[in-house]
């Protein structure tokens, strides 16, 4: 017969060595504790962190422990979805062997690749924005399409303008030499 007591005690202390910053004893009876997981900082120094709560069965670990995500942040709602998701498998492919340590593990796996998605999507807007600053300063440079009817039009705008300016140039220059006639 299995003495859950003696393994579960077991495994209590490697863990508080091995998380000697992280590891909290909740509870004695039933036993219960938590542990904070934090991922590798990113390129920004971006974490995601969680720490989950593990409580002991009877059974344990001939049945998975009671977890629970007791906090965590820089997490999407999807991203907790998913560890769980991930714990659950982990618990059920290690019934009969003490796992705490083995699903701390896969979690601290799967906040790493969440921390490289996140600088992933970083640098995907990067590169959109970018795209985007691309093509609007092609825009500014583009202009309208060049047809003679285009041409005709503009031609025809320009000589009036022209048109316009010489005439006040000679206004100018005749109400000059009037001036200088009349000594003013």
């Amino acid at each position: 017969m299995t003495d859950y007591s003696e393994e579960q005690q077991n495994e209590l202390e490697g863990l508080e060595s091995i998380y000697p910053n992280s590891f909290t004893v909740l509870s004695e009876n039933p036993p219960s504790v938590t542990i904070t997981v934090t991922s590798e900082a990113g390129e920004n120094d971006e974490t995601v962190q969680t720490t989950f709560k593990f409580t002991y069965s009877e059974k344990y670990p001939d049945e998975a422990p009671l977890y629970e995500i007791f906090s965590q942040e820089n997490l999407e709602d999807n991203d907790v979805i998913d560890i769980l998701k991930l714990l659950a498998l982990q618990a059920e492919e290690n019934l009969g062997v003490v796992m705490i340590f083995t699903l701390v593990t896969a979690v601290q796996e799967k906040l790493n690749e969440i921390v490289d998605q996140i600088k992933m999507r970083g640098e995907k807007g990067k590169k959109l924005k970018e795209k985007e600053a691309e093509e609007a300063e092609k825009q500014l440079f583009h202009g309208n399409p060049v047809t003679i009817e285009n041409f005709l039009c503009w031609k025809a705008k320009f000589d009036a303008e022209l048109l316009e300016i010489k005439k006040k140039q000679i206004k100018e220059e005749e109400q000059e030499g009037k001036n200088k006639l009349s000594g003013k």
